[in-house]
């Protein structure tokens, strides 16, 4: 910028915004043994013998390490996966309360370890 160009933006703010999202999980939560109406609310299919009886929710930024969290769960544990967000970071599994443990201790695991994530803890309901 010229001398002219400096004084003609004097008095002005001049904002930049971008969006740089961090390597992150900011949500591992499992849900033991839901009421039934949750599962119809998120359109997640229960099973009556119990063999579906948590729920397993994950954030992830950036969004796309969804699927790498998606395809660990279903390595790590006998999971299904409820809905995959590629775009938004969100991951919902449905299996037994161990193996929805077993499948967001995995995700924190590699994603820490392997990807230099900062991870959070599993809370519980």
């Amino acid at each position: 910028m010229g001398r002219n160009d400096i004084s003609s933006m004097e008095g002005k703010a001049r904002i930049v915004q971008e969006h740089v999202p961090g390597k992150q999980i900011t949500i591992a939560h499992l849900i033991a043994n839901p009421d039934e109406v949750l599962y119809e609310k998120l359109g997640l299919e229960s099973s009556p013998d119990h063999s579906r009886s948590a729920i397993g929710i994950v954030t992830i930024s950036p969004a796309e390490t969804t699927v790498i969290a998606a395809d660990i769960a279903l390595k790590a544990a006998g999971v299904t996966l409820g809905f995959v967000d590629r775009f938004n970071g969100t991951l919902i599994i449905t299996g037994t309360v161990s193996e929805a443990e077993a499948a967001l201790t995995a995700i924190l695991e590699y994603t820490e370890e392997k990807m230099g994530f900062v991870g959070c803890s599993i809370t519980r309901t």
